[in-house]
């Protein structure tokens, strides 16, 4: 494999990241703000208490997919990885 500084602009370039490495690239750096129904909470936040179903929330997780904060609008989610100097990415 030619290593970066050999490979010309216009072709394609292939990293190669093992999973660990993958889930920390971006930590502390980025955050996703996720969009949610309430049934599926447990799934990301395994400890949070039990949710009236079917509300639409927003949980804002961690490059490696930890969770930090689950709110009701995207806006606080955003705001709160704002203040923790973290940029936001969407999840769809």
């Amino acid at each position: 494999m030619r290593s970066a500084k050999e490979v010309p602009l216009n072709d394609n370039i292939h990293i190669d990241f093992d999973a660990p490495d993958f889930a920390h690239l971006g930590e502390g750096q980025m955050a996703y703000v996720k969009p949610m129904r309430s049934d599926d909470i447990a799934k990301v936040f395994p400890d949070a208490p039990k949710i009236q179903p079917g509300l639409q929330l927003f949980a804002l997780v961690s490059a490696s997919g930890a969770p930090i904060v689950l709110t009701d609008t995207r806006d606080a989610a955003v705001a709160n990885a704002w203040a923790h100097d973290l940029k936001t990415v969407s999840l769809h």
